[in-house]
């Protein structure tokens, strides 16, 4: 337990700074006078590649590397992109991941009462699963290391270890462990999602993924082909617990999953390792909407209860899990009361929301 939790903040860019302010307020609210939590700002991003040149400034990666933990916005514009095409505003995200090694990407898909679903019959507690992505290693870790051949062909590798296999496997059976199971029929189950049938790369994730389940012989298994996972999570949403995937299977699988649960707005994520931790919404920096106050805050809010759950386990810190419960449970009365921005169907400001969430943590005891 510590006395101070040193916060790296970095808004990044469009919404990031409006949504991540809404997620500092509302933490700041949920602790009152007596805050452990001290918020520092750092720059990255695409705006600030366009000030200085530099993405993800040196002075910032040590910031974050030394910080409890990491919250961040959102980031990356359209068009600004380094010579090779790839975006600058996702190097702070992906250097982030790789060095300091924030191997669980988990990403919790829960349908609140008040959220619109575009699935036909889907209420509040039939949608109630998590999608934990292996995060440093996959189709992603070839970033910066393909090869493009005189403008013809272009190579990038996927490359899964058993080390790196191992641990996402296991993660994915103690979060399954710590849950309450399938909302359709309680099963504490795992699924694992790959292309086992095609590829080499996928069919050892699924040998490995069967080797580590048969230490946990109290939690169930199955195995789930990426593209028939894209039909289920929409036909049969109700029957997942924890699905694990490789690093790009699951970017995508959990954004298809974001919008039945209300869109991008509504995901929140945690990328975490031994030592660090990394906060922020899946969504991107919707610069379209920028400036208007009518981003979703919800996503982040979300993110920053995931941030306190985090230290708070990892430093035995109560005060902060208990203050993730109520930043939820506030957060969940609020849809519920018609609190929804203008992606859930609604009508209020990132303001109002942030101030509705911020009234109700002062009327919740603690």
């Amino acid at each position: 337990m510590k006395d101070i939790y040193e916060i790296a903040v970095v808004h990044g860019d469009g919404i990031g700074p409006e949504v991540c302010a809404a997620a500092v307020e509302v933490v700041k609210a949920a602790f009152g006078p007596v805050n452990p939590l001290r918020f520092s700002e750092y720059p990255a991003g695409a705006e600030h590649f366009l000030k200085t040149g530099q993405s993800f400034p040196e002075p910032t990666f040590q910031a974050c590397r030394a910080a409890d933990a990491i919250l961040h916005g959102a980031g990356g514009l359209p068009g600004v992109v380094h010579p090779d095409g790839t975006e600058a505003g996702l190097d702070f995200t992906l250097r982030l991941r790789f060095e300091l090694d924030l191997y669980a990407n988990i990403r919790p898909i829960r349908l609140f009462e008040g959220v619109p679903s575009p699935l036909s019959g889907v209420k509040a507690g039939d949608i109630d699963y998590i999608i934990l992505r292996e995060n440093s290693e996959g189709l992603y870790a070839a970033r910066g290391s393909g090869a493009l051949l005189r403008g013809e062909v272009a190579v990038d590798t996927l490359v899964q270890t058993r080390p790196g296999i191992e641990r996402i496997v296991r993660k994915a059976f103690e979060l399954a462990r710590k849950s309450s199971g399938a909302p359709l029929d309680g099963v504490r189950r795992v699924t694992c999602c790959d292309k086992a049938n095609v590829l080499r790369s996928y069919a050892f994730f699924r040998s490995v993924f069967d080797e580590v389940a048969k230490g946990y012989p109290d939690i169930a298994t199955e195995h789930a082909l990426v593209d028939a996972m894209a039909m289920h999570l929409v036909l049969k949403p109700g029957h997942f617990n924890v699905i694990v995937s490789e690093n790009m299977f699951g970017d995508i699988l959990s954004d298809l999953a974001a919008a039945t649960v209300g869109g991008m707005g509504m995901a929140p994520s945690a990328e975490i390792g031994e030592t660090n931790g990394f906060f922020q919404a899946a969504h991107g920096s919707a610069p379209d909407i920028a400036g208007k106050g009518i981003a979703n805050p919800y996503g982040t809010i979300l993110s920053a209860a995931l941030m306190l759950d985090w230290l708070g386990h990892k430093h035995g810190d109560e005060k902060l899990s208990r203050a993730a419960d109520r930043i939820r449970r506030v957060t969940k009365d609020c849809l519920a009361g018609g609190f929804l921005s203008a992606d859930l169907k609604g009508s209020a400001s990132t303001h109002k929301i942030t101030h509705a969430v911020c009234n109700g943590l002062a009327t919740v005891p603690g």
